[in-house]
């Protein structure tokens, strides 16, 4: 029995379970780089030199929008809660800013857009905050507020010149000598910004705190509510980011834009390491999960399958995933 436990204990740590357990739970973004190596090389293999800077940049393109959705349910998800409402609130910043382009300009869009995901996100934040309603009934509620709402603007506001922004197209489809994405230019800063906030900032750490224990941080006098408040604003500014962004890529500008979204913000930041009982994650491996869907969803379009049967694969895929690496990550 000695010779059994010994030799156990001399086994490399990562030749076990539990060292697997452990690094998938403390450095998920090795594992996941693995992962998207291999995907990387499935792509091709399926469609042998399919992999090119071309490819890269496209893939890089396309997880872009959803990796800053990923974002808000990352942040969100630290505090144990979630954010249904982003969405919503992506289409209708996309759309807003193409109804009021020929008017009013570029720049009063913007401003319009990011007032009312801001406007949301208060909302939110005193609905989850003060009158602790659960964050999944909250943001669903609010992203039906918001689509309706977007629905009355599209009757009333609708012209015949209105469309996506020129600047926006240039933004979220342009690329830079065909293999770097421009849209890099926003989501670089904005990358490092969430990342440094979390890591290095007073409000980061109260949003592990608040997941972790709420009632330690509560006593501890954390004013949680405030704290939500400003969370939900944020998160709400970032899906208005993305809804720019997407509206960019697909030259498309519609209340219903982001909507195919939300399952797999939901599951890059899960399959990014971020737990939804909240106080554990980070925003680095949400972008690889981020990077992982975008490339499933190019290797299910290289099958050929029809775009019902993709969407079913790849609904599938989604769930499994994100079911998989939470049970690993839940074991003791």
């Amino acid at each position: 029995m000695s010779e059994v436990a010994t030799s156990t204990r001399s086994r490399p740590r990562l030749l076990t379970a539990g060292g697997w357990r452990s690094l998938i739970r403390e450095r998920p973004i090795v594992p996941l780089l693995g992962l998207l190596a291999l995907l990387v090389v499935l792509s091709e293999l399926i469609r042998p030199g399919i992999v090119s800077p071309n490819w890269a940049g496209v893939m890089v393109r396309a997880a872009i929008p959803l990796a800053i959705l990923a974002g808000c349910q990352t942040i969100t998800m630290l505090t144990a809660g979630i954010d249904l409402s982003v969405g919503a609130v992506a289409s209708m910043s996309g759309f807003v800013v193409a109804t009021l382009v020929g008017g009013p300009g570029l720049g009063v869009g913007i401003a319009v857009a990011f007032g009312v995901a801001a406007i949301v996100g208060f909302v939110t934040g005193i609905g989850v905050g003060i009158f602790r309603v659960h964050p999944l009934i909250m943001t669903l509620g609010m992203s039906l507020v918001v689509l309706g709402l977007a629905n009355v603007w599209q009757i009333e506001m609708v012209q015949t010149g209105a469309g996506v922004p020129d600047a926006f197209r240039q933004l979220g489809a342009g690329m830079f000598f065909g293999v770097v994405p421009r849209s890099l230019l926003v989501f670089v800063p904005l990358a490092i910004l969430i990342i440094l906030v979390l890591n290095r900032t007073g409000f980061g750490r109260l949003l592990y705190a608040i997941g972790d224990n709420p009632v330690a941080s509560r006593l501890s006098g954390v004013r949680s509510w405030q704290v939500l408040i400003v969370l939900y604003v944020i998160s709400a500014v970032l899906a208005g980011v993305a809804g720019f962004l997407y509206s960019g890529l697909t030259n498309v500008a519609s209340v219903t834009l982001a909507d195919s979204a939300l399952l797999p913000s939901v599951a890059a930041a899960v399959i990014g390491g971020t737990s939804i009982l909240g106080g554990r994650g980070g925003f680095g491996g949400t972008i690889v999960g981020a990077l992982i869907l975008a490339v499933i969803s190019s290797i299910l379009s290289s099958l050929g399958y029809p775009e019902a049967v993709r969407q079913i694969l790849y609904g599938a895929i989604i769930v499994f995933v994100a079911a998989a690496y939470t049970r690993i990550t839940s074991e003791a």
